[in-house]
């Protein structure tokens, strides 16, 4: 028998610091060689670290929420003497073993992660999982369907008295805190232009309609991504990444395209990887692909970084204009607004035609405005003809 204190592991990337999330174990419990211990979060993703040993949890090094740095004690076990493989099997694990109402419910760390930044309490969520597992698609239900519906009463505009304080903790802290050292050091200066989508929106409904039944459904980013990788070659200051401790710009061959996705726990940058490389059906599927990963808690830390240029939209709701905050260190965002239709003077003539807007945001530092205008004026040539995005 003997005492083992493990440590927080170092997670790669520079990361000095992760944020306690979510405790696997208590005092007491037994633990078996692998199991895992504590949930971790990192600026990119959330980590599970098992245990390299088999015994019995003395003391737990930190509280949920609670910032620890790469190195300092985790954990400290009461080691089984002769190691893991002498180890007795451990009791199931209440959060993944016992049946439903019975203790906690059945759920993944990442859904349980969710469900308390959503502050939703999965004992009143039913689980449609193998033996009432909570998947993330309940939880999704469960936040349309509410808790329950209520008869309108006479009470329905009595006065509010009440308040609720919430943590900003875990995703929401690290997006909070990149988001405002991304505005304390960068100077963003953002530029709006319209562009003509009727034609590119033509030929987006064609290619769906031809190539739909056998390949990715094709939506306005995959187009977006290949107009700017077919710009991008000329303005290689765009694409690049700037250290401003070393005062050095990276230029970058590669586009590896961040894709802003809404989720539940907040935004979060999924990297389409060698854009330059793919096809528009190829973007389509990664983007996809990569979305979905992101809004069900499954993206990886090499997922989620990368990226040389980020690219954000907020769809239907993405108004007129917009001011993007740069995902730092790159130089560069491009941000879609929503596309309507029009009067437009075309020809002489007042024609319908579909407008939307491009506001872009860069890095003062090391992109010129003229420059980046130039940039803009490149994505948009190729977005109102888009024939020329077949053209190398």
């Amino acid at each position: 028998m003997g005492t083992h204190a493990i440590k927080v592991p170092d997670l790669g990337e520079g990361i000095a610091e992760v944020e306690l999330v979510a405790w696997r174990v208590q005092p007491g419990d037994t633990v078996a060689e692998d199991q895992v211990l504590a949930d971790v979060m990192t600026d990119k993703a959330t980590v599970e670290i098992p245990s390299p040993v088999a015994g019995q949890v003395l003391a737990l090094g930190g509280e949920v929420g609670q910032q620890l740095a790469v190195g300092a004690e985790l954990i400290r076990i009461d080691v089984v003497a002769g190691g893991g493989a002498q180890a007795p099997a451990p009791a199931p694990a209440p959060a993944e073993r016992t049946p439903p109402s019975a203790g906690k419910p059945l759920a993944a760390p990442a859904v349980r992660h969710r469900a308390a930044i959503l502050r939703i309490d999965l004992q009143q969520v039913p689980g449609s999982g193998a033996d009432g597992r909570i998947l993330h698609e309940d939880l999704d239900a469960w936040l349309v369907r509410g808790p329950g519906s209520q008869a309108p009463s006479a009470a329905r505009y009595a006065e509010r008295n009440d308040e609720e304080a919430v943590p900003v903790a875990g995703v929401r802290r690290r997006i909070a805190q990149r988001m405002q050292d991304a505005m304390r050091r960068i100077p963003h200066f953002t530029y709006v232009e319209e562009v003509d989508v009727t034609e590119l929106e033509l030929l987006r409904a064609q290619l769906n309609e031809r190539w739909g039944s056998e390949r990715a459904h094709l939506t306005l980013l995959p187009l977006l991504v290949r107009a700017i990788v077919l710009a991008l070659p000329r303005f290689p200051q765009v694409n690049a990444r700037f250290d401003d401790e070393a005062g050095v710009l990276t230029r970058h061959g590669a586009v590896h395209v961040g894709i802003a996705t809404q989720t539940a726990v907040g935004l979060m940058v999924p990297v389409l990887r060698h854009a330059e490389a793919r096809d528009l059906w190829s973007c389509a599927a990664e983007i996809a692909r990569l979305a979905e990963a992101a809004r069900a808690g499954r993206a990886t830390r090499d997922e989620l970084s990368g990226s040389t240029l980020t690219v954000t939209s907020l769809g239907a709701l993405g108004g007129i204009a917009s001011t993007p905050i740069i995902n730092a260190p790159e130089v560069a965002i491009v941000g879609v607004n929503r596309i309507v239709q029009r009067p437009v003077m075309q020809g002489g003539a007042v024609a319908a035609r579909r407008m939307m807007n491009l506001s872009s945001s860069f890095d003062h530092r090391v992109v010129d405005g003229q420059l980046a205008a130039e940039f803009v004026q490149a994505v948009r040539a190729a977005l109102e003809c888009p024939a020329l995005l077949f053209v190398d």
